[in-house]
């Protein structure tokens, strides 16, 4: 079991789960806020596509966007609670753990939500290649 920076978030990994590639099993939380952050994709602020056919980069956008849309109320990486991420390839596997480990070492300890990642045929838009929506508390 470990517990990051907020008293009010526990990430617990049970033995009998076994222990998880950079995520939680469970994440217990005690919070006066909770905040939903609407799926967030490759786009950048003048709404244009970044990294189109590269997921790399659209990953990379992705987490910038997360992170921005966290400080937009006062909070960090730290605060996450549960992501779920959409791919369009598991194959991409490997480049999005790449992503997510370079976003959640931004914060010390390093913060392991509660994670679904599932493989989709279709994104909102058509050169999409990775979404990803969370919830926080604060």
């Amino acid at each position: 079991m470990s517990e990051d920076a907020s008293a009010s978030i526990r990430r617990i990994n049970p033995p009998e789960l076994g222990a998880p590639p950079g995520y939680s099993q469970v994440v217990e939380m005690r919070a006066g806020r909770i905040i939903f952050i609407a799926g967030q994709t490759a786009l950048d602020r003048e709404g244009e596509l970044v990294g189109k056919d590269d997921f790399a980069a659209q990953a990379t956008q992705v987490f910038q966007n997360l992170g921005l849309a966290l400080q937009s109320v006062g909070c960090t990486a730290a605060n996450l609670v549960k992501l779920t991420v959409f791919l369009r390839d598991m194959d991409n596997l490997s480049a999005y753990r790449e992503a997510r480990n370079r976003f959640f070492a931004t914060t010390a300890p390093a913060a392991a939500p509660a994670v679904t990642l599932v493989e989709v045929s279709r994104l909102y838009g058509p050169d999409f290649l990775i979404e990803i929506e969370a919830i926080a508390a604060a």
